[in-house]
């Protein structure tokens, strides 16, 4: 739904941060893209990540499973990322990050300017030390106060992003604890919540 309303007609490639069904289980919606191009999307994550998205949506992956003549699949490959080894994605020059979200690695990334990270509890050091110097910094936080065993709590995430010191933070993955003005009022100057259809240019 985030798509149509942003009006994305195609798309170069797929970013898998890590294998929980929030971040996976759109995967069908692939086939309105994959239908219109001439070769397979191809599909970044970690080694666990690929391997789950595998063995889960078969279908999707195994070249060998084909669709019933008359009907279409998702037509994507899939290509491990390491961690801290870029990786060019779409004519971009991708830095796979891993942070630590409970039993598993989750992998943000850096590409110019831009530092992603999601569902993350801690940054690494060498994480941290990759992100100096964007300019723009995406980091999730659920709330304020009670901390959370896998995800950033917002006062973790903002102690986090003035570290980073990029010029402007946007908090995502946020609950609907704490609503967007109280957040609004209550962060420092250059860290914002992010909204359903923020657009951010480059």
């Amino acid at each position: 739904m985030q798509i149509i309303a942003a009006k994305v007609s195609s798309i170069d490639a797929i970013w898998y941060t890590h294998y929980h069904a929030d971040h996976t289980h759109g995967v069908d919606d692939v086939r309105a893209f994959s239908v219109r191009r001439s070769e397979p999307l191809v599909v970044y994550g970690s080694r666990t990540c690929v391997e789950s998205l595998a063995t889960k949506f078969d279908y999707v992956f195994d070249p060998m499973m084909k669709p019933i003549p008359g009907t279409t699949k998702p037509e994507a490959d899939l290509q491990v990322v390491e961690p801290y080894e870029p990786v060019e994605v779409a004519g971009f020059e991708m830095l796979p990050l891993p942070v630590p979200h409970g039993d598993l690695d989750a992998f943000g990334f850096r590409v110019g300017d831009l530092g992603y990270i999601t569902d993350a509890k801690r940054l690494p050091e060498r994480t941290r030390d990759a992100l100096k110097g964007v300019k723009t910094l995406v980091l999730n936080a659920l709330w304020f106060g009670k901390p959370h065993p896998t995800h950033f709590t917002v006062e973790e995430a903002v102690n986090e992003a003035q570290r980073i010191g990029a010029d402007r933070t946007f908090l995502t993955h946020l609950s609907h604890h704490t609503a967007h003005a109280e957040l609004e009022a209550r962060l420092p100057a250059g860290i914002l919540p992010a909204y359903d259809g923020l657009e951010i240019e480059f």
